[in-house]
C-alpha cells in the first residue's frame, strides 16, 4: 500500500468513527482544551499503530481500545507530552462538533456524564463501553480485566450512578 493510500484510508477511517473520540474525550476531560489534547495524544497513537493494524479487523474496536487505553494513560501522567503538534484540524477532527455532542444531551444525560466523569479512569472505561453495548468478553479484552471482573465492576458501577443520581436529585 502506496503512503498516500495509506494515509487515506487511515484518514478515511478516522471521519468514519470519530465520534469514538467524542465520546472519549467527553468522558475523561471536563474542559476544553483538555479535551483537545487528549484527542490530539488519541491520533498520535492511531497514526503509530496504524501500519499494525488488521485489516480484517473492526476499525471501530481497535479505536476504541486504542483511544480508551491512551485516555487511561494520559491521566495518570505516563504519557508523553506532545512537542512537534500538528493542529487537530489536519486530522479532520472539530472540537466544536465534541462540544456539541454534549450540548445535545438533556439534562439527565448531561447528569449522567458528570456522575460517570468523577468514575476512576477504569470503572469510566468500562461504563463507556457498557454504554456503548460492548459484551463483557470485548470489554475485558480491551481494558485487560477477566470477563467475571468486568460484570462485577459494572454491576456496582451502575449502583453507584443510581445512588448518586439520586441523591443528586434529592439535593437541593
Amino acid at each position: 500500500m502506496s503512503p498516500t493510500h495509506r494515509d487515506d484510508a487511515f484518514l478515511a477511517q478516522l471521519q468514519l468513527h470519530k465520534t469514538i473520540l467524542y465520546k472519549v474525550a467527553n468522558a475523561y476531560c471536563r474542559r476544553r482544551e483538555d479535551r483537545g489534547d487528549l484527542i490530539q495524544e488519541i491520533l498520535i497513537e492511531l497514526w503509530r499503530a496504524w501500519p499494525r493494524f488488521d485489516r480484517g479487523a473492526a476499525f471501530a474496536g481497535w479505536m476504541q481500545r486504542i483511544a480508551i487505553n491512551v485516555a487511561i494513560s494520559f491521566f495518570r501522567g505516563e504519557s508523553r507530552r506532545i512537542r512537534d503538534a500538528l493542529p487537530i484540524e489536519d486530522f479532520g477532527m472539530d472540537l466544536a462538533a465534541a462540544d456539541r455532542v454534549l450540548d445535545v444531551e438533556g439534562d439527565d444525560l448531561r447528569a449522567l456524564h458528570q456522575l460517570i466523569a468523577r468514575l476512576d479512569e477504569v470503572n469510566r472505561a468500562l461504563i463507556l463501553l457498557y454504554l456503548e453495548g460492548y459484551s463483557q468478553e470485548e470489554m475485558a479484552s480491551l481494558v485487560g480485566l477477566s470477563a467475571t471482573n468486568v460484570a462485577t465492576r459494572i454491576n456496582r458501577i451502575k449502583q453507584k450512578l443510581q445512588r448518586d443520581y439520586a441523591a443528586a436529585e434529592e439535593s437541593p
